[in-house]
């Protein structure tokens, strides 16, 4: 469905008919990209289980921690000797094609069949990647940006982070202390909830919002878990129609010419992306933990390319200081839209495959 909506936007904007004429550096585009993350977000921090929260955490963490960095240094690394873009726009483009979108694999996180260390795994690095690359991609824009001055990106991070992430903590416990036990919460709540989380750490001294949405949700999901099942039978027709919005945006802003500016270094670039650098990254992270070759194979392959990366791409391209802007974005559309059909075939297929495995028996030995 994911697809058929991109192609669909593809087929009637400036790529194909050109019968709508959007332009992507409006408050339009961008304003319906970051609500899609907000409420994407949102749904998966509340869907984190609290017991795989504190029995499962290492697979996600190394993930975060280890992986995503060595997929964006991969990345950037092939970018540069592909292109004559500089390490700067190479390793912003690594940045914007480091996160990982559980929409397109949502068979894989939602099917009760997929062992629970995977679709936990998955889950919890999708919706903390989005937010923890984008300290590092506006950090690299601000630096390619001429109209920007006096940047020091160490200072950035560590604000954008840490205020995040501690407004997060706040306001979900505030929101699960407001309601009294056994007060039925809604999904017009929750909403309203993620919604407080991004304005007020967005609010000077300037956190990153879409940590805050996600950290909130997972409080509020663990202290108050009714909060789930309101999302579940309230809320998932609207999460549907924002995220189907968002791909079908996307397809009108992209064109033929523009995706394969570049030519086969971009094409070369993706496939990289998919069949190098995010297992290489995986393998990597994952070594020594509990998980057999299998596992990793398996988790290294569903890590597509989707909102927070459109998103992201969308950010860079609304900066006119950035001389190369429309070559990253072009670059990072690619990888989405070849990711989105890519992932989009293959994730029931392999969701079966890999619970029909689990099922099957135990696994090969592993290192402890």
């Amino acid at each position: 469905m994911i697809a058929v909506f991109a192609l669909a936007g593809f087929a009637l904007g400036q790529g194909g008919l050109g019968l709508i004429d959007l332009d992507p550096t409006s408050g339009f585009v961008t304003a319906l990209a970051v609500v899609a993350l907000v409420v994407i977000l949102f749904r998966d921090g509340i869907e984190v289980e609290a017991e795989m929260l504190q029995t499962a955490w290492r697979p996600p963490l190394r993930k975060l921690v280890l992986g995503m960095p060595i997929t964006a240094v991969l990345v950037a690394l092939v970018a540069h000797a592909l292109t004559d873009l500089s390490w700067i726009e190479c390793f912003l483009i690594g940045a914007l094609l480091s996160p990982t979108d559980p929409v397109l694999s949502s068979s894989v996180v939602t099917n009760p069949r997929v062992p629970r260390l995977i679709r936990h795994s998955l889950n919890l690095e999708s919706g903390l990647n989005d937010g923890l690359a984008l300290p590092a991609v506006l950090a690299f824009a601000a630096s390619l940006d001429a109209s920007e001055h006096g940047f020091v990106w160490w200072k950035f991070v560590l604000q954008d982070v840490s205020v995040g992430l501690a407004t997060g903590l706040l306001v979900g416990w505030l929101a699960a202390r407001l309601i009294p036990r056994g007060a039925r919460l809604t999904a017009l709540y929750a909403l309203a909830v993620a919604g407080v989380a991004y304005g007020v750490a967005v609010l000077p001294p300037h956190g990153n919002g879409l940590i805050a949405v996600f950290v909130c949700a997972i409080v509020l999901g663990v202290r108050r878990p009714d909060v789930l099942l309101a999302f579940e039978s309230e809320a998932e027709g609207l999460i549907r129609v924002v995220k189907l919005g968002v791909f079908f945006v996307f397809g009108m802003l992209v064109t033929v010419d523009g995706l394969f500016g570049d030519g086969l270094a971009a094409v070369a670039l993706v496939a990289f992306l998919l069949l190098v650098a995010r297992p290489v990254a995986v393998f990597l992270s994952l070594a020594g933990t509990k998980t057999d070759r299998a596992e990793r194979g398996f988790m290294s392959w569903f890590g597509p390319k989707g909102v927070a990366t459109m998103t992201f791409a969308l950010l860079i391209l609304a900066k006119p200081g950035i001389a190369e802007r429309e070559r990253i974005f072009n670059i990072a559309a690619l990888a989405v839209l070849v990711s989105i059909i890519v992932h989009g075939a293959t994730d029931k297929p392999g969701a079966n495959w890999i619970a029909g495995r689990a099922e099957r028996g135990p696994r090969e030995p592993v290192a402890s």
